[in-house]
């Protein structure tokens, strides 16, 4: 009677275990944010690397168009133009944003299990809540200026990732500053990818408004196109953020090895390229 007992009670111990290695871990986007560990790590690893546990790795491919990787193998790329580089791999989930054309693409590969457009018909926005366990990828709706003039009420989409308890948002072709009820909605964002172009997305002062206002504990500029617009933003926020300049394009976070003092990382866009074989 008793082996039976110990049996049975190894068998559901071994089953929860298991069901929590399916679970994705929870995150604080719309709860107040933990304090931050001191001597912060964010370290450096090639995409075709697998992730450390509890980590997640961003890659900066180009422009706007990031790779997020997970510990589980998730690939996902945000603004995505079809293109990552020399690699054959097909991500998990795409997201898109068509403002420009540097954006997103009319002719994803149909093998992409997952394309999040971040748009709906003209005016109406869109919603997403994937949850693929591990990771759940939603979005808050934002105006853009129209093609024809004027504005295109939800035609940009601001993507958030919960991944290992983190989480991650990335702006897209953000034209304004969110409502309060975007902000809201957004959430407290542990790391944020931000256009800093000065002009074509947003103006540099709203840009800094939104950085000040999330107070992100890591935020990666974007949609720079020059080192001229690059250096501007980075001037007008070093007095509230610090700035860790990266010969590299990629990094690794998790939630325990956040910077205690807001750190804007910058990285440099490099395509992917797969390891020779």
């Amino acid at each position: 009677m008793r082996f039976a007992l110990v049996i049975c009670l190894a068998i559901i111990t071994a089953a929860a275990t298991a069901a929590a290695q399916d679970t994705r871990r929870p995150s604080h986007c719309l709860a107040v944010a933990r304090t931050a560990p001191e001597n912060p790590v964010i370290q450096r690893a090639a995409f075709t690397e697998p992730v450390p546990d509890f980590s997640v790795r961003l890659n900066y491919v180009s422009h706007a168009t990031f790779l997020l990787q997970t510990p589980g193998g998730l690939n996902i790329a945000t603004d995505f133009t079809g293109f990552l580089g020399n690699t054959a791999l097909i991500p998990d989930v795409v997201t898109m944003n068509h403002a420009h054309g540097t954006h997103w693409t009319a002719n994803p590969d149909p093998a992409i299990p997952h394309v999040l457009p971040g748009w709906g018909p003209f005016g109406e926005g869109i919603d997403h809540h994937l949850d693929l366990g591990e990771v759940l990828i939603r979005n808050v709706s934002t105006d853009i200026r129209s093609p024809f003039g004027g504005t295109e009420e939800n035609g940009n989409s601001i993507f958030i990732f919960e991944i290992e308890g983190l989480c991650i948002g990335h702006l897209g072709h953000l034209h304004h500053e969110p409502s309060e009820a975007q902000y809201a909605a957004i959430g407290r964002l542990d790391v944020v990818m931000v256009p800093v172009d000065g002009g074509y997305t947003m103006p540099r002062e709203t840009v800094v408004r939104i950085v000040d206002r999330l107070r992100s504990s890591v935020v990666i500029p974007m949609h720079w196109f020059s080192g001229a617009a690059l250096d501007a933003f980075l001037s007008e926020v070093e007095d509230s953020f610090l700035i860790d300049r990266r010969n590299a394009s990629h990094i690794e976070i998790s939630l325990r090895d956040l910077p205690p003092r807001p750190t804007v990382v910058v990285l440099r866009p490099d395509w992917l390229r797969d390891a020779p074989q």
